[in-house]
């Protein structure tokens, strides 16, 4: 079997009777959508998802694992974007950063991503009430909720990256699936920012 890459296509050649009953059975997938999984530099896997209109619409998970052309939609992306003055280098450092009372610490995990960032603010629990700007904000309130949508309105106005990996799902589902969900800003909450920054951004791209 040989294979090439160009222009974004991957292409194969039979060459013995058992790859060409192989790239049988592919053919018969014609307009479907797979998804790559555990790509080495040795070998890779595909699994079907569907007509590539089905996989539009199916949901997409965000999450740390997720393919990598989405992968600067997740918080804990190395995505920079600055807020109120302060420079943070993912969503997940601003987030972790809220449970630290002293700005030192607070500032230290703004430059955190990935990780580091969740493991940085993991070590400690979430306080019942955190001071962001002079503000005192209930943990898990409405409020703790819209300063989310605000640092992520952030980041995907000013990190092209992240805007375009978000633009890039389309119309999709997009949900927040994680083992242990988040008390303070639940996955259904956090998917609900991304579809919703997502639809404005649309709008402007759309707009005259």
């Amino acid at each position: 079997m040989k294979l090439n890459f160009r222009n974004n296509v991957i292409g194969l050649s039979a060459e013995t009777p058992e790859e060409q009953a192989i790239c049988a059975l592919i053919s018969a997938a014609d307009g479907h959508v797979f998804q790559l999984h555990a790509a080495t530099d040795k070998g890779m896997a595909f699994s079907e998802i569907g007509p590539e209109e089905d996989a539009r619409r199916a949901p997409l998970n965000i999450v740390q694992s997720i393919a990598p052309p989405f992968a600067p939609i997740s918080n804990l992306a190395h995505t920079p974007f600055d807020l109120d003055g302060q420079h943070y280098a993912s969503i997940e450092g601003f987030w972790q950063g809220l449970k630290r009372i002293d700005p030192v610490e607070r500032r230290a995990i703004a430059k955190l991503w990935g990780g580091e960032a969740k493991g940085r603010g993991g070590s400690v629990d979430q306080p019942a009430e955190f001071v962001y700007e002079d503000v005192t904000i209930a943990s898990g309130s409405p409020e703790h909720w819209a300063l989310m949508r605000k640092a992520c309105d952030a980041k995907f106005t000013q990190n092209s990256e992240a805007r375009e990996a978000l633009l890039a799902t389309g119309e999709r589902w997009l949900t927040h699936k994680v083992r242990r969900d988040s008390r303070t800003i639940p996955g259904v909450v956090m998917a609900d920012i991304w579809m919703r920054i997502r639809a404005k951004l649309r709008d402007e791209v759309a707009a005259p």
